[in-house]
């Protein structure tokens, strides 16, 4: 097996060397070993294997994968916001093989039709991603037969277990808002409304990540022994000849997987070279380090950072995204079979847990999502400066969702200090945030520093604040209206003005027969305080974007329609990194599409035929 910890003996040379081994790398690699198992291809991943890793293939366990010090999981430190109450966040991203599809919450969601054609890139129009997003996927859900895909890689199913009484309960709920339930949110064309939510999970209850679903039966098959991966090895930069031809990868181990000693010389540095191309797949965050350490991006970036200029690119680490998200954690009258608190809790351990085969072990807790729009009052409400906006860039384009709002059977994050109970969260994150970020270096080591601002709600006029206010009032509108709701868990929410009718209780008052929930009326003071909160808490929906942009040069752009980076040759980027615009949904899936389009891209160049 091509599998190594340390760089094979004589393994000096390869076609390809794909630099991460992350959600869209590990697509690339496989089609192209699969297409040709003669062609030689080199994986260079920074986290470990994450073949049949209890924490990775058993969706009930992800929650292990964010705890500080996981082997699995890449944290980036952001830098201290005045706009976020002076925090430094810490932005989770895939640290394993696979990543984040080894590691995240397996939320089966696509884009919509606008998203790719706003791309405004020839070949990224829906219409001519729609073969990838099909060929990827084996759906077992409910819908029209001719949105989906039957023969893929990537299992899409029910898991196994659903929370059916929070299902129900919340969709009768949103339906007297006038949100209906809809069957399949993800033909790219249907919104406004909540479904119940697909996830990666196989038919058996184990998550179906890229790694194990492209790469690891290509590994173990006997059949191409020209695969190579290597894992727990940082890429440091790619490296050129004198025609500015990428023509290989320096890497080096990572330390977080060796054994330092005082016989352990730090960080040696070692070049292996690429006959034909070098793919940087390492992510939103990964990606722009790797280029700049390579001497690509802003010059002024480069200075500051003692990296010789080799070629100017200023929209390298230029325009990072992500979708804002919040979590807000109610009580309920649920019992403790109906939510995932038990496992998550540590009520039921992991090890009982795999034991005896539990069915939530085969579960992510997230049952219920949605893709939501205004109503005209309430965009009045909003003021006219929300107005301005939403006239622009919603109003006459309903295939726009303005927020998503997931519901999970459990409490969405850590539980420590919760007293017992069945907890349900609500999670609005918003679809198409204003806010900029950038992700640069600030030397030339992967051991240096980046320089990383989120850019969280500081775009102008407040817009993005604006968004989640309104979602915490019409989340807690439905949840509210609800058989389960039995109060809110207040450390988890807003702390209102005393008096306020908005206020938040840990009791709950049984109300008398036929009592209908009235609708809160919330005060100018109770919306500081709600934006108080949400500058306290906003966190990372771990869907970073844009930091190395498909688009012209003069706009910012870092790769061409083929993905080759501008000005250099031999040199791709295929990750969410080259997303021009944010697309309304979890982005594994359009990671997953990127992955697929950019094996085909490279196997015509190569004159390969990859398997339909």
């Amino acid at each position: 097996m091509g599998l190594y910890k340390k760089l094979a003996t004589g393994l000096e040379e390869v076609d390809i060397i794909i630099a991460g081994g992350g959600t869209s790398g590990c697509i690339v690699a496989g089609r192209l070993a699969e297409s040709n198992p003669d062609l030689s291809i080199l994986v260079i991943e920074s986290g470990p294997d994450n073949y049949d890793n209890p924490k990775c293939i058993y969706p009930g366990l992800y929650l292990q994968n964010l705890r500080l010090g996981s082997d699995t999981t890449i944290l980036y430190k952001a830098n201290k916001s005045e706009k976020l109450a002076g925090r430094e966040c810490l932005v989770p991203s895939g640290g394993t093989l696979g990543g984040a599809s080894s590691i995240n919450l397996m939320m089966y969601t696509r884009a919509q039709r606008d998203d790719y054609d706003s791309w405004e890139t020839p070949g990224w129009t829906t219409d001519k991603v729609w073969p990838y997003l099909k060929k990827l996927e084996t759906y077992h859900g409910q819908g029209k037969p001719e949105y989906h895909g039957y023969n893929g890689p990537m299992q899409v199913t029910n898991g196994r277990f659903r929370s059916k009484r929070v299902e129900d309960e919340w969709l009768r709920a949103a339906g007297e808002l006038g949100y209906p339930e809809i069957v399949d949110l993800q033909d790219l064309e249907s919104n406004n409304g909540f479904s119940r939510w697909l996830r990666y999970i196989t038919p058996e209850g184990k998550r179906s990540d890229t790694a194990h679903a492209y790469l690891h039966p290509l590994l173990r098959d006997g059949k191409h022994p020209n695969l190579h991966v290597l894992v727990e090895s940082n890429v440091v930069r790619v490296t050129f000849d004198r025609n500015k031809q990428a023509n290989g990868v320096e890497f080096t181990p990572n330390p977080r997987f060796q054994v330092l000693t005082g016989f352990t010389p730090p960080q040696p540095k070692q070049i292996i070279r690429a006959r034909k191309l070098v793919v940087v797949s390492c992510g939103a965050c990964g990606t722009p380090a790797v280029l700049e350490r390579s001497g690509i991006g802003s010059k002024e970036v480069l200075d500051r950072a003692g990296v010789p200029l080799f070629h100017e690119l200023p929209g390298v680490g230029h325009h990072y995204q992500d979708h804002n998200l919040m979590g807000y954690t109610y009580r309920t009258s649920l019992e403790p079979n109906e939510t995932g608190d038990a496992i998550a809790s540590g009520r039921l351990s992991a090890e009982d847990a795999i034991a005896k085969n539990h069915p939530h072990l085969g579960w992510n807790i997230m049952d219920l999502s949605s893709k939501l729009r205004l109503t005209e009052a309430e965009v009045d409400a909003m003021g006219p400066e929300f107005r301005a906006v939403w006239d622009r860039d919603f109003k006459d384009k309903p295939n726009r969702p303005f927020m998503l709002m997931a519901v999970s059977s459990g409490v969405l994050g850590d539980q420590t200090g919760f007293p017992p109970g069945q907890y349900v969260s609500v999670a609005p994150y918003t679809a198409y945030p204003y806010s900029r970020g950038h992700m640069h270096i600030t030397g030339p080591d992967t051991t240096d520093p980046l320089d990383f601002d989120m850019g969280f709600f500081t775009d102008e006029n407040d817009i993005d604040i604006k968004m989640q206010i309104w979602a915490y009032k019409k989340g807690r509108d439905i949840l509210r209206r609800t058989g389960i709701y039995r109060g809110e868990y207040t450390l988890r929410h807003p702390q209102f003005p005393e008096g306020s009718a908005a206020v938040c209780s840990d009791e709950w008052h049984q109300s008398a027969e036929g009592y209908k929930v009235q609708d809160i009326e919330y005060t100018p003071e109770d919306d500081a305080a709600i934006e108080q909160y949400l500058r306290e808490n906003v966190q990372t929906t771990w869907h970073s974007i844009g930091t190395a942009k498909m688009a012209p040069q003069d706009e910012m752009g870092v790769v061409d329609k083929d993905l080759n980076v501008y000005g250099v040759k031999g040199l791709k980027v295929v990750d969410m990194s080259i997303a021009p615009k944010n697309v309304a949904a979890n982005t594994s899936n359009t990671a997953m599409m990127i992955g697929e389009k950019a094996a085909d891209i490279i196997a015509k160049e190569l004159g390969l035929a990859i398997k339909e």
